[in-house]
């Protein structure tokens, strides 16, 4: 029996109908039917009991089934991984995050991805430091980070935005505004701005804290901080203001901090980032796995809210 003919007899047994057995396989029906009377001549038996109304193994059959099954999924298996083999597919991958949300979404893509490709290696997940979000891609320490954006260096690419989410702005309990319901990029002009030290391109910081309000106003940056933790702390002591996203209220809620939202303010987005050299099938698979999670979610604006 060729490879064909077995996948087409056990997805007939799985299915027990020869139209979804030929959509299932992307053949026509006659190939399916031509397919099974030549295993029915070979044997010398019929195979399956067909009415106009119902298909059903023959105890023949159903031996048959029993029998063959295993074998073919042993191949099938011994096939993929040689194939995953051969593409790289069968090493490692790592993958890193910059936010608690990006790691549940990255965690999600790891499932999907290996769903998808059974033979592929490893998912091995990592949080990146919030100084340093690139330089673990760039000594290939990981293969990819779920990062925020604007990401544009020369030597990385990047993939489509996978979380959109709106912005707020943390205060100290204590503050002006911490009794507001909402703030406006204005506001940003009122305190200083607490920002991140590390090695963060300037049109990354620029993006998250603007160097002007919308009417030109001086944003003052104060503080550098080096990790979250760090960060609202300063923020709770009163030392400052700080810009970022909205979900980050949900896993970083301190006593001392309120999240007001901004009423003007655009998304801040967050994708994929990996080294323009190393781009391969493992890569590209991720990639696409994590864009098929956030299909599911109905697009980037979602995954924050279904994530919730």
């Amino acid at each position: 029996m060729e490879r064909r003919d077995l996948q087409i007899f056990l997805t007939l047994c799985d299915e027990l109908h020869f139209g979804r057995t030929a959509e299932r396989l992307h053949v026509s029906q006659a190939r399916v039917s031509q397919t099974i009377k030549q295993l029915e001549r070979r044997i010398g038996t019929a195979l399956f009991d067909r009415t106009s109304r119902r298909v059903s193994l023959t105890p023949v059959g159903e031996r048959l089934r029993d029998d063959v099954r295993p074998a073919y999924e042993m191949i099938e298996a011994g096939v993929a991984r040689a194939v995953a083999a051969g593409r790289g597919m069968a090493e490692p991958l790592r993958v890193g995050f910059t936010s608690p949300l990006a790691g549940e979404l990255v965690m999600a893509a790891a499932t999907a991805y290996r769903e998808q490709h059974p033979a592929a290696g490893e998912v091995l997940l990592h949080e990146t430091a919030l100084s340093d979000p690139l330089g673990p891609l760039r000594d290939g320490t990981l293969d990819l980070v779920l990062a925020q954006f604007p990401v544009m260096e020369d030597d990385l690419r990047t993939g489509p935005v996978l979380i959109s989410d709106t912005r707020v702005l943390a205060v100290s309990t204590r503050h002006p505004l911490a009794g507001r319901s909402w703030a406006a990029y204005e506001d940003l002009a009122t305190d200083k701005v607490l920002t991140l030290s590390g090695a963060l391109p300037a049109y990354w910081l620029d993006h998250l804290i603007p160097p002007t309000t919308p009417a030109g106003r001086p944003v003052e940056r104060g503080q550098e901080a080096a990790t979250r933790q760090e960060l609202l702390t300063l923020v709770g002591a009163g030392r400052g203001i700080h810009p970022t996203a909205a979900h980050e209220a949900r896993y970083y809620a301190r006593p001392n901090v309120s999240y007001v939202p901004f009423c003007d303010a655009p998304p801040l987005e967050y994708g994929l980032v990996w080294r323009a050299c190393t781009e391969t099938s493992r890569v590209r698979a991720f990639a696409d796995a994590a864009e098929n999670v956030v299909r599911r979610h109905d697009g980037p604006t979602n995954v924050c809210s279904d994530c919730r």
